[in-house]
This record gives structure tokens, C-alpha cells and sequence, in this order.
């Protein structure tokens, strides 16, 4: 491990990363909110493959996930200038766990391994308790390297909060489910059915939380869906390109990755691995109807995750196989990124900002 120990304040990143391919773990950095620069204040190597990470709204706390085959998720204290380990990581029941939010005193992990969802209570501390729920998805799609089963990639609540959504790529579908807080079961509720081998990866909700933005893994597509919280239902209304018509083909094929949206409801952006860009996508005063207008280069090789500060004028890009996050300036006016520097972080793979 590294850094020392003290009070920190202001806004800070953390990064993730594999361990497993050389990465430091978890990664504290402060946050020069003129500037947008990142200084790294400590790390930690106490758990493997922290590959995703969520910070707990009411507490000083940092839950990652241990995206391992045996699968697992642990809690860190960040009152500090380095992360620090409350207690031990949590078996999630379910192998190579790749996201998790927090919500409704629970931690949920989707497990992109045995293609499943887990509920976790936390303690008063935001330390994680045994897994309380585990919800599986059944079914595959037509791609048979990546589909041949369920394969559950992110999790997270609505925006109202009274559902759970669970994008999965394996199965070409969102499930929505209800998270019981005080028994931490999770109860299935309805599922949208996307095109088959579209593979969707990440979903971001328009601010209105009228619309939610599926990007697509398996095609370099964005799926639009309205959302009726009352109901609790996702219907897929139309798919567009992330990158426009003219963006050159290349030779590798494009995998996107991350997906954010402007607190603003103008813009959209996402990661595309491959094509190593950022698409910047305009949304009409509705959100209905996103449209591709640029693609910039992402500042390194293979972005992975990306993340907007508070104020949604900057955006932030963990670069996976450069080893580095670089952060640039947003034009208010165009949506289009502007590099203004980086920071070196091994096999980086996420970015959180609070």
C-alpha cells in the first residue's frame, strides 16, 4: 500500500484497475478543480482486480468490486489521503463481478461471470454483509463467443429509486427488479428485449429520467429506450451509430465501452475501444433522439470508463491498455473534448469522482 495518513477535503478521483495485469489497485488522487489535474495522494493493492468502483452517497466509503472468478466486493474508508480497508472482501456468489451501485442500504453487484445480480446489506460503517439475494438471468444470443449464456455488466438503480436495472450483455436485455431494503431480496419485475446480438454493455438515464441510453458492446450502437418509472418498464424506442457515417472503418473492430451524460441533458459521450475515441453524440431538448456529430481521440489506447466531474464541464478517460486517465475540457457550446492532461495509472479500468 501506499500514501499516509490524514484528513483529506475537496473533490477527488479514484481509479481502478487489474492487478492482474499490473495495475496498483486503487488509486486516491486529488482533484484541482480549476484545472482539472489529478494528484495522486496513495493507493491499494488489499484486494484483486478492483475493477469497478462506487462510492457510498451517505458515508466516507469506497466499495469496489474483485472481478475474480470467485468473485467478490469489498468497502474502503476515504477519509484519508490513501483508501483504506474496512474489514474483509465479501463473497458476491457469483463469479467475475464487473460493476456495482449502491442503494437502498445495499450493495449490488453484476456479475458478468455466472450472469447474475447480487444484493449485499451494509452495516452502519458501509461495510458489506453476506449476500442476502442472488437474482440469475437465463437465456444467450446469437453471437456464440460472448453470448453463449447470460452475462450481466452493470447494475444500477433508477433514478426515482424505487427499481433496479440490470444490463446484460449475454442475454441482448435490460431486467428491472425491485430491491426489498429490509430483506435484500431482489424480485423480478419486467425485462426489455434489445436486438439480438446488439450486446448491450452500460445504460446513463437522460436527466428528466424519462429516456435511458443503452450503449452497445457487440455493435458500436446506442440504443434509446423510454422509461415509465411508475410502471417500472423499459421500451426500446430506436438504435442510432455512436460514431457518424464518416468516421474510417480501420482494421480493429470497435468495442464501445463507457457511457455518461451531460447534467444538462445537451450531450452524450461514450468510450469506443478500438477506434480509441470519444463520441460525442447531441440530444434534442427531449433526449429523445441522439444524434452523432464528432469523435476525438481519447488520450491513450483502449478507454474503458469514462466520468464527468459535478460540474459537467470535464470529463475524465481511464485509458486500459496506455495505463493512464486522462482528463479534458468540454465546450459548452459543441460538446467537443479538449485533452488537458493525465495522469500514469497501470491497466486502468474505471474512474469515480466525489
Amino acid at each position: 500500500m501506499g500514501g499516509t495518513d490524514g484528513k483529506t477535503a475537496g473533490l477527488r478521483a479514484y481509479i481502478g484497475s487489474f492487478t492482474s495485469a499490473g495495475g496498483r489497485g486503487i488509486t486516491a488522487a486529488t482533484v484541482d478543480e480549476a484545472t482539472g489535474a489529478l494528484t495522486p495522494t496513495g493507493w491499494t493493492d488489499a484486494v484483486a482486480d478492483p475493477s469497478y468502483l462506487a462510492l457510498d452517497p451517505s458515508r466516507p466509503v469506497l466499495h469496489a468490486v474483485s472481478e475474480t472468478e470467485e468473485g467478490a466486493v469489498a468497502a474502503f474508508s476515504v477519509d484519508g489521503p490513501r483508501p483504506r480497508p474496512l474489514g474483509e472482501p465479501v463473497a458476491v456468489r457469483g463469479s467475475g463481478p464487473t460493476h456495482l451501485c449502491v442503494t437502498a442500504g445495499h450493495v449490488l453487484t453484476a456479475n458478468y461471470g455466472s450472469g447474475s445480480v447480487t444484493a449485499l446489506p451494509l452495516a452502519p460503517d458501509g461495510t458489506p454483509g453476506p449476500a442476502r439475494d442472488v437474482l440469475r438471468h437465463e437465456g444467450g444470443g446469437p453471437d456464440p463467443d460472448r453470448q453463449s449464456g447470460p452475462h450481466a455488466h452493470q447494475v444500477l438503480p433508477d433514478p426515482s429509486g424505487r427499481w433496479v436495472l440490470a444490463v446484460d450483455l449475454g442475454t441482448d436485455s435490460v431486467t428491472v427488479a425491485a430491491l426489498d431494503p429490509s430483506g435484500g431480496t431482489l424480485r423480478l419485475h419486467s425485462q426489455a428485449r434489445l436486438r439480438p446480438g446488439s450486446g448491450p454493455r452500460h445504460l446513463a438515464f437522460h436527466p428528466s429520467g424519462t429516456y435511458a441510453y443503452i450503449l452497445n458492446e457487440l455493435t458500436p450502437t446506442l440504443t434509446v429506450c423510454r422509461w415509465h418509472a411508475e410502471k417500472g418498464a423499459l421500451t426500446p424506442l430506436h438504435e442510432v451509430p455512436v460514431l457518424p457515417e464518416d468516421t474510417p472503418a480501420g482494421t480493429v473492430r470497435w468495442y464501445p465501452s463507457g457511457i455518461v451524460v451531460a447534467p444538462d441533458g445537451r450531450f452524450l459521450w461514450a468510450a469506443v475501444r478500438g477506434h480509441d475515441g470519444i463520441a460525442v453524440l447531441a440530444l434534442d431538448p427531449a433526449g429523445e433522439r441522439p444524434a452523432p456529430v464528432a469523435a476525438v481521440g481519447c488520450g491513450g489506447r483502449w478507454p474503458r470508463d469514462l466520468a464527468l466531474d459535478p460540474s459537467g464541464r470535464r470529463l475524465y478517460v481511464a485509458n486500459e491498455r496506455s495505463g493512464d486517465v486522462t482528463w479534458f475540457d468540454l465546450d459548452p457550446e459543441t460538446g467537443l473534448p479538449r485533452r488537458k492532461g493525465a495522469l500514469e495509472a497501470p491497466a486502468a479500468s474505471c474512474v469515480v469522482l466525489g
